[in-house]
């Protein structure tokens, strides 16, 4: 059984062996063109026969287009003969070969019953270019044409021809048709079916299914189209002895072909130089034979490449082909040139010396003529020795050993046209100054500028030379040039500059005859950027930071010093950081990043001539622990109520803070001081003998200080009691700095502006109250205080009980003083710390 497979096979014949026997001859298809053209329709038809016992009377019959889904056909009827017909109209046809299928249902899938093949394509164009040639290789006339676009059928060319006469107006004699192999476009028809010197007429003819078609008829001489091959051409050597040398000549010789001999011809020759974008030079109306031909005017320089071609003449005919290239070389002349030299000697004994010449052709004129090798020779200054040859050779430098008694040698440039002017080359020693300032930089990767200053004679001349310095001591590799003119400061050299090379530049002026003694510098050819940016490496990690590092890469010769780094880092957010850093910088602390992140990093290094990034560093921060998030909030909560208690408290007491940062002090000698008790600070706790004892002796008068002067009126019985007081109390006594060690009392100055601010009068031991004699003076007790008093200066106001005024008949000496209790005066209170508690608190 076939099933859906079945519309794969190629040919209706293999379809039909895999029918079943029973259904062989049930179905036939019939199709109303079995070639169409491209798009155009198709009406098909399928019939079943009424003695196929196995299928149903009523069976659907379907149809299926090459590998199209299976359709119904337009109509279906039973023919009176019992047989079902079906038709179908297929509207285009769009395959150039498709196969059509009639189907029906069989065993839950379909069966083919018959198939046929449908071909579509176009009808044949006209073929066109139509052209013939007379081969005497051959002896045969060969035709050609193009046959036009794709038809997608078979078809098959045939070129026509017959004779004619009175231009090809009317057809004497059928020649037999040419038919050319498969996929061929031309075809030769032999000389037997041809009578030369008679018109005929030829064309082409196009065939297929769909139609016929004609190329345009051509009415030719088969001897009109002859194609002569090309005569042979090549070079003829003349001696010397019988033509006069001409330098830039060439002289030639040709032979027509064999088998045109016969054949009256007219040649031309054409030649150009080896040169890049050379054009073709022709030279016209050249007999078919010649023995000799000299062609002149030519450059020397360079290789010629000849070829020649011929043609019928005067009758019609077509030019052959050109002759395969002849290459030669003009004769030459003497080259005409001046030769730049340059020299190095080396000592290798006493009486041998190795020297090593370079040298420079340049050419005089525009055909100086070309140069075949160079020749340096000595000859003894007597002229009586033979000549002899130091070097031959093609380079531009040579070796040689330098005799004893020769102090120059003569150089040559030759060709087989003869040997230039000679050039002397004289050994002398370097004389004459150098230049100075000489300095080298790179102007490009391919190119060093070279700048000096002028010495002070002035050089005709500058001899420049450069080399790598790894090859410094090979004279091979070197390069060198001559600059004419004395007056450049500065050359830019760009022959054999290779990129990022350091090179040795040496420069020396050239004097009349000699040689100034040479300068050299030392540059690169460029410089090159780091090619990639040093490894990052992980050096720690925390849950908020990452420390990464890196070790700088070793710089080479001619790189470009670096100028930063800068840093990068991602999270996985695509949130972008970046730092820039100091070429000084070997690592770098990642802060503020988040934990459990996952970051990557790259360090990307900068010089002048780029940047260049890093391979990527990937790392991810540490979690938190449990600890540290407790710490983190407690300190949080912490850090929010400090400043929640520091603004209400400040906002409490506004009113008081400026009295607790700054107390305001009176005036001593025009309020009262008694509610101004000092509070002694920790620092100032000392220890005082007390007062009532014995061992002291009675205070009986003290005055106080004069403004800015450490000066005390201590009108005790002896000077010596005060020293045995604490150094404490000495400093409150003196109005000093109660810190001070030192027990040195100052002499009284002797003048007459003291102002004395209180006499305390009385002793402990006396059985009234201790008073004190208050001046009336506007003098400021502590005078000379400073913005911040010290700690015993800035004190707390405590408010103490009024003490009574004692009143005290004043002395003559003092009208403007009243009494009072030393309460009032707060320094006095300094003499009573200890030892007096029963002085009414004191």
């Amino acid at each position: 059984m076939v099933g859906l497979g079945a519309c794969t096979l190629t040919g209706a014949a293999l379809i039909l062996l895999l029918l079943p026997k029973s259904l062989e001859s049930c179905g036939h298809i019939r199709i109303s063109v079995p070639v169409v053209r491209l798009g155009d329709p198709v009406i098909a038809s399928c019939t079943i026969s009424p003695n196929c016992s196995k299928l149903d009377q009523e069976s659907q019959i379907l149809w299926r287009l090459q590998d199209g889904p299976n359709q119904p056909g337009d109509r279906q009827r039973r023919l009176p003969d019992g047989s079902q017909e079906s038709t179908i109209t297929l509207p285009h046809v769009n395959h150039t070969k498709a196969f059509l299928s009639c189907l029906v249902p069989w065993a839950n899938s379909f069966q083919v019953l018959d198939q046929a093949e449908l071909q579509a394509g176009y009808p044949p164009a006209s073929p066109s270019n139509l052209s013939c040639l007379m081969y005497l290789t051959t002896n045969s006339l060969v035709c050609q044409w193009e046959p036009g676009p794709e038809t997608y059928l078979p078809t098959n060319f045939t070129l026509k021809s017959f004779r004619s006469r009175d231009d090809c107006q009317y057809q004497k004699d059928s020649i037999l048709d040419c038919v050319p192999e498969d996929g061929q476009n031309t075809c030769s028809i032999a000389r037997k079916h041809l009578i030369l010197y008679q018109n005929m007429v030829i064309w082409v003819q196009a065939k297929n299914m769909l139609g016929t078609s004609e190329s345009p008829k051509l009415c030719l001489d088969p001897m009109d189209v002859v194609k002569l091959e090309p005569p042979v051409l090549q070079a003829v050597d003349i001696s010397p002895d019988l033509i006069p040398y001409q330098p830039g000549c060439l002289w030639l010789s040709w032979k027509p072909w064999k088998p045109g001999e016969y054949i009256e011809q007219e040649c031309e020759l054409r030649y150009r130089p080896q040169l890049r974008r050379a054009n073709w030079t022709l030279v016209s109306h050249l007999p078919s034979s010649e023995d000799q031909f000299k062609l002149c005017g030519l450059h020397q320089a360079p290789v010629y490449t000849l070829q020649i071609r011929c043609i019928r003449s005067p009758l019609p005919g077509l030019w052959s082909s050109w002759s395969p290239g002849l290459h030669l070389r003009p004769t030459m002349k003497a080259p005409t040139i001046r030769l730049d030299t340059w020299w190095q000697k080396k000592q290798l004994d006493p009486w041998t010396e190795s020297v090593q010449l370079f040298w420079k052709p340049t050419p005089l004129q525009e055909d100086s003529g070309e140069i075949q090798g160079y020749l340096l020779s000595w000859s003894p200054s007597d002229q009586q020795g033979p000549v002899r040859h130091l070097c031959n050779t093609t380079e531009l430098s040579c070796i040689f050993y330098l005799p004893s008694e020769a102090q120059n040698v003569n150089l040559m440039a030759y060709n087989t046209g003869g040997t230039s002017l000679p050039t002397p080359v004289v050994f002398l020693e370097n004389k004459g100054p150098a230049v100075s300032r000489l300095h080298a930089m790179a102007q490009d990767p391919d190119s060093i500028w070279v700048d000096w200053e002028v010495p002070s004679t002035m050089p005709q001349g500058y001899l420049i030379e450069w080399c790598q310095r790894s090859l410094s001591h090979n004279y091979s590799s070197k390069t060198w040039r001559m600059e004419p003119d004395g007056s450049i400061t500065g050359i830019l050299l760009q022959e054999n500059i290779s990129p990022f090379e350091l090179y040795e530049i040496m420069v020396a002026p050239l004097y009349p005859g000699i040689v100034g003694p040479p300068v050299k510098v030392y540059a690169y050819s460029g410089e090159r950027a780091l090619p990639h940016a040093p490894e990052l490496h992980l050096k720690q990690v925390g849950s908020t930071w990452a420390q990464v590092e890196w070790i700088p890469e070793t710089p080479w010769l001619g790189m470009i010093p670096l100028t930063h780094y800068t840093v990068f880092w991602t999270d996985d957010q695509n949130q972008t950081f970046s730092i820039i850093l100091n070429i000084s910088f070997h690592g770098y602390v990642l802060d503020h990043l988040e934990p459990a992140r996952l970051y990557h990093v790259y360090l990307m290094a900068t010089s002048r001539a780029g940047s260049s990034n890093s391979t990527g560093l990937t790392l991810m921060t540490l979690a938190l622990e449990t600890s540290e998030l407790h710490v983190f909030l407690g300190l949080l909560v912490f850090l929010i109520s400090f400043v929640s208690f520091c603004g209400t408290v400040w906002f409490c007491c506004k009113n008081s803070r400026t009295k607790f940062f700054w107390p305001n002090v009176p005036d001593p000698a025009h309020s009262s001081l008694s509610s101004w008790v000092p509070t002694i600070m920790t620092e100032e706790t000392f220890q005082l003998p007390s007062l009532w004892d014995s061992s002291m002796p009675p205070i009986t008068k003290i005055t106080v200080l004069e403004e800015e002067k450490k000066l005390t009126n201590w009108d005790s019985g002896d000077n010596s009691l005060t020293s045995s007081l604490p150094t404490l109390v000495q400093a409150y006594v003196l109005q000093g700095d109660p810190r001070a060690t030192s027990n040195q009392f100052q002499p009284s100055s002797g003048t007459s502006d003291q102002v004395l601010y209180g006499q305390v009068l009385g002793s402990p031991t006396s059985p009234g109250v201790m008073r004190y004699l208050r001046c009336d003076s506007t003098q400021p007790l502590l005078g000379g205080l400073t913005p911040s008093p010290k700690s015993y200066e800035n004190i707390w106001f405590h408010p103490r009980p009024q003490e009574t005024f004692v009143s005290q008949p004043p002395n003559q000496e003092d009208d403007d003083c009243v009494f009072g209790p030393p309460i009032d005066f707060p320094l006095f209170q300094g003499l009573q710390v200890h030892g007096v508690e029963e002085q009414e608190g004191f």
